[in-house]
């Protein structure tokens, strides 16, 4: 019934067997998780669906249009806190591809509604718009062979690409679900940008999807169902600057910040040798005007991270009191002049979590995965879905395809190596979740 298009490696879709094979979990104590023969089996069954098997030849088909999508967003501009000319343009695309109602919502989300038989639930799929790299940063694609270079081309351009190649074909092949599903180009992902777009999806004002399907990452293999947790900060030091000589005494911001960073990493290194993984980093430090000028004003920014609140929050803590005594410090050792004065300004919150593995969704993931002779893997990582898992909502992150490296760099790439398959993958989980609609009687 399928052909080598829809073969991972030398396994045919109808031939796997491994459907029930199990995942390794990473940063979990629950071992091994299996797709469960209930899910397994409606994996093999929806494989088998006719408008299925239409739906997978019209994606393999669509590869040039879709390859030709992925250089005109990438094309498109997307620095942090400026997707909105990317958003016009995938508003555009997604009406154009089937949905059946198109809107922007108030932090700059682009979602298109195609609806369902029922509309009992919302199924919410999506990737994020912007990319890491600062205005002007020339996104032109280069292309040779199957491989294209362009600073987010992967990150998350192609995840873009996937979602609109869903739509397509779901519309094109005649597909309905008995759930509406959403399709959504979701700002401010990256950096500073905090996930602002999903916190406003799942705000307790909005009308928040039931699940989250996110396109974010690599290959088919790894299945995001666990969030990292950060929190980042911006702390000013500022006082009233003067000459190094002449005003000798006044207290330094620079030498603040410098014990600050001192008395952190006393406490955060204790914090860090033993129970759940955290990290901790100061990223950048800046301030001053010149080398024999006590600055008025010096800068740091933080960056915290762990795979638990609880330890996310005692690490942020031992922050805010290292800031604390520093400042102190450096105001006792002054002579002359007014204290120094300090602004601890929160610019990243990024909630940890843990997705069921038992699930509906994350058994679909698991399954319509092997259908691809694929064994998954439960991961965790700082995605969209962190705000998602973070409420208890489901959510899991899935591969893009293709191959690819550099991300977050200028020389970023992205093979078209059975990409395809991804977008295959993402339909079958998007339909088994929102349900493949029976005939009408």
């Amino acid at each position: 019934m399928f052909t080598d298009r829809f073969k991972y490696g030398s396994l045919s879709l109808l031939a796997v067997t491994a459907v029930g094979a199990p995942a390794h979990v990473v940063g979990q104590s629950t071992g091994l998780v299996t797709a469960s023969e209930e899910y397994a089996t409606e994996a093999r069954e929806l494989a088998a669906r006719p408008a299925i098997v239409s739906a997978m030849e019209l994606i393999a088909d669509l590869d040039g249009w879709s390859l030709e999508r992925l250089i005109e967003l990438t094309e498109i501009p997307a620095p942090p806190f400026l997707e909105e000319m990317r958003g016009r343009r995938f508003a555009e695309l997604l009406t154009e591809n089937g949905a059946d109602s198109v809107w922007t919502d108030a932090v700059g989300n682009v979602i298109g509604l195609r609806r369902g038989r029922t509309g009992e639930r919302t199924i919410g799929f999506g990737g994020h718009l912007d990319t890491v790299f600062p205005e002007g940063t020339d996104v032109t694609v280069r292309q040779s062979g199957d491989t294209l270079w362009a600073p987010g081309i992967g990150d998350d351009t192609r995840g873009l690409v996937l979602v609109l190649t869903v739509l397509r074909a779901m519309e094109e092949t005649g597909i309905e679900t008995d759930d509406d599903v959403i399709f959504v180009g979701v700002v401010g992902e990256e950096g500073l940008g905090d996930l602002r777009g999903m916190k406003e999806l799942f705000s307790p004002t909005a009308d928040a999807p039931d699940v989250w399907i996110e396109v974010d990452g690599g290959n088919l293999v790894r299945l995001v169902t666990m969030g990292l947790g950060s929190v980042r900060y911006r702390v000013t030091v500022t006082g009233p600057g003067g000459h190094s000589w002449g005003a000798f005494g006044l207290a330094n911001p620079a030498h603040a910040l410098s014990r600050a960073v001192g008395f952190f990493q006393d406490v955060a290194d204790t914090l860090t040798r033993a129970g759940p993984r955290t990290s901790y980093n100061v990223g950048r430090i800046g301030g001053g005007t010149s080398v024999n000028s006590i600055p008025f004003e010096s800068w740091m920014e933080v960056d915290m991270r762990s795979v638990s609140p609880e330890s996310l929050g005692r690490i942020e803590r031992a922050f805010l009191a290292a800031v604390d005594r520093g400042l102190a410090a450096e105001n006792a050792l002054r002579r002359d002049g007014p204290a120094l004065t300090v602004d601890k300004d929160k610019i990243g919150d990024r909630p940890s979590g843990e997705g069921d593995p038992s699930s509906p969704l994350v058994q679909r993931a698991l399954a319509t995965t092997a259908i691809f002779g694929v064994e998954g893997v439960l991961s965790r990582s700082s995605t969209d879905s962190n705000i998602p898992i973070s409420l208890g909502v489901p959510a899991v992150t899935i591969g893009r395809g293709g191959a690819g490296g550099a991300g977050h760099a200028p020389e970023e790439y992205w093979v078209n190596r059975d990409a395809h398959l991804a977008i295959q993958r993402a339909l079958m989980l998007v339909v088994a979740e929102a349900g493949l609609a029976g005939p009408i009687s």
